[in-house]
């Protein structure tokens, strides 16, 4: 899994940089099995809201993985930006989970009731 992040209004410092490759490079043991002919991008996206903010929420997180036919994403507003890391990972594979369930589960098959005949 490739991931790119891009860091707007914030530090992109290297102990938050080592921080999202962790968190979200966590999932790629989960999305490995969709891979087809080429890697599987995830953009990571954090940033400070607003500079003149200083309570609430400040931070911003965004997250999109780019799987065939389709793009999982989250999104969440934090006062810590290690925390709206931990939530986009946990939506991201609430989402991931959901996606293997719709596109790999087995078909459901019906079964035909026999109608069983007593002799008296």
């Amino acid at each position: 899994m490739k991931i790119i992040i891009k860091a707007s209004q914030l530090d992109l410092t290297p102990a938050i940089y080592e921080y999202i490759e962790t968190k979200i490079g966590s999932l790629d043991k989960f999305v490995k099995k969709f891979e087809t002919k080429s890697d599987i991008k995830t953009e990571v996206g954090i940033a400070r809201s607003t500079k003149h903010h200083r309570h609430g929420n400040v931070f911003f997180a965004e997250a999109n993985i780019h799987l065939p036919k389709k793009i999982l994403r989250a999104e969440h507003y934090d006062i810590n930006i290690r925390i709206a890391i931990d939530n986009i990972k946990k939506k991201l594979h609430q989402e991931i989970l959901k996606y293997k369930d719709a596109h790999f589960s087995a078909p459901l098959r019906r079964v035909k009731k026999t109608s069983r005949k007593t002799s008296r």
